[in-house]
């Protein structure tokens, strides 16, 4: 059920929910003990964390990913395309009524910002981002603000037919542990309020969104979250990858810097009884939220869509720079009598800002009104400022902008699909490894783990 269809089976009693409190899990000792030494030499009930047993969660708090066009997704997917190495970008957008779920939340993704990264066929770095926070800020201006992450999974498997490798199925697994671990650190620092948590905020709804290949051996976007318990173990540095088991995760253990709660899943035995066993290792399906993503039958666009659109930000291993001679291509190949669909190109509005020739971050707040309320008369006036005029003229030094040259690709297109996974069992299965972004790295590994798990 959605989040909150939750809270309201919460508060629909006869008490309104007046003693309701959805308490954050917490994996570390309650500080201001004073009854005994610090850990290691001591520990009581009051201060120790109780034991976790894994469920799965039975809310979401966000119940689909909407792409607003295939153009958003399409262009992400250029990348792998011209180089057959993996990629990574964050959603921009909104979270808007969710009108099929009862009381549902969607998250509606308007552009996908790619930061400074290194990808290779089988791996992913995240590299440290100095844009970030503008990005952030022009976006907020814009109405939108970074909903989720999005990565890529995908392996040509025939090259003239445009097909891709169906990797990701109920005989490998879904989400690996580094990647839950990686969805986990960013669900946390980006909280989901909530009134009824006495810490003000309660889970996130920040999604995770992978393009992999599907059944039909074509693109496929799928969406999920981990669950609060999984934030709360990677919160708390509690959970650690399996070196040679994507599928499986790892609980710590306590250590004379830590102590770590016992963590315990329930499983099925040969006989068919419920057991409880210690997350050492753990199946990572515990932790994980399905989420539906998906196309709109009526294509949505924010921005304008052009057929020759301003190059993408940090593309410059395809050749692809955001530069004033850039700028002057597209202008050059945009001629719209109507400047705000010229203008209207997320990517070309974070040029104008975070250029170092001419930055014009404190200059640019009446265009990107005009963009959010799609007025043309508030961006013909912000056109006449000085600002524009200056740009008009670095341009003007490019008379004769050189067409780009395509980069070999690694295949032909394939079609983009989306749909719901069904929740199933994982079972281990060899696969490519997933190098965590930079926040992530302090995670340790475990040694090659012999036990597997498997929910039934």
């Amino acid at each position: 059920m959605s989040f909150h269809a939750y809270i309201r089976k919460l508060t629909g009693g006869a008490d309104k929910g007046k003693f309701v409190a959805l308490e954050n899990i917490s994996c570390k000792i309650k500080s201001g003990c004073e009854g005994h030494l610090p850990w290691p030499n001591g520990i009581c009930t009051k201060c120790q964390p109780s034991a976790i047993t894994l469920n799965r969660q039975k809310y979401r708090h966000v119940d689909n990913i909407m792409f607003e066009n295939h153009t958003v997704a399409d262009r992400f997917l250029d990348f792998w395309r011209k180089t057959g190495n993996q990629h990574f970008g964050y959603l921009y957008g909104r979270y808007t009524e969710h009108k099929d779920i009862p009381l549902g939340i969607r998250a509606e993704v308007a552009a996908i910002y790619e930061p400074p990264q290194i990808g290779t066929q089988n791996s992913l770095e995240l590299l440290e981002d100095p844009k970030a926070e503008v990005v952030d800020e022009i976006a907020a201006k814009l109405g939108l603000r970074k909903v989720g992450w999005i990565f890529t999974d995908l392996v040509s498997e025939d090259t003239r037919k445009g097909t891709v490798r169906y990797s990701r199925n109920k005989d490998t697994y879904f989400l690996s542990s580094e990647e839950c671990i990686t969805a986990g650190d960013f669900q946390n620092k980006h909280p989901n309020m909530c009134r009824l948590s006495p810490d003000g905020h309660f889970g996130s709804k920040f999604v995770t969104a992978v393009a992999t290949g599907g059944p039909d051996n074509q693109v496929h976007f799928e969406g999920y979250q981990v669950s609060n318990q999984c934030m709360a173990l990677v919160r708390d540095e509690c959970l650690l990858p399996c070196k040679d088991a994507p599928e499986l995760g790892y609980a710590k253990e306590s250590s004379s810097e830590q102590y770590v709660p016992d963590v315990f899943y329930k499983d099925v035995d040969k006989f068919g009884n419920e057991i409880t066993q210690l997350a050492r290792p753990l199946p990572v399906e515990y932790l994980i939220i399905d989420i539906t993503t998906t196309f709109p039958k009526d294509p949505v666009y924010t921005f304008s869509i052009s057929q020759n659109p301003f190059p993408i930000e940090n593309r410059d291993v395809l050749g692809e720079t955001q530069d004033f001679h850039s700028l002057a291509t597209y202008l050059s190949q945009n001629t719209s009598s109507v400047f705000l669909d010229t203008i209207s190109d997320f990517h070309l509005l974070l040029f104008l800002v975070t250029n170092e020739v001419m930055p014009l971050q404190d200059s640019i707040s009446l265009l990107l009104e005009a963009v959010r309320t799609r007025n043309e008369e508030l961006a013909q006036t912000w056109k006449r400022s000085e600002q524009w005029a200056t740009i008009e003229q670095l341009c003007s030094e490019y008379p004769h902008p050189l067409p780009r040259h395509p980069v070999a690709g690694a295949g032909e297109q394939p079609t983009l699909h989306s749909s719901p996974l069904p929740v199933v069992p994982w079972i281990p299965h060899p696969a490519a490894s997933w190098q965590v972004p930079s926040a992530m790295q302090r995670v340790e590994t475990r040694p090659p783990c012999q036990a597997r798990g498997r929910l039934r």
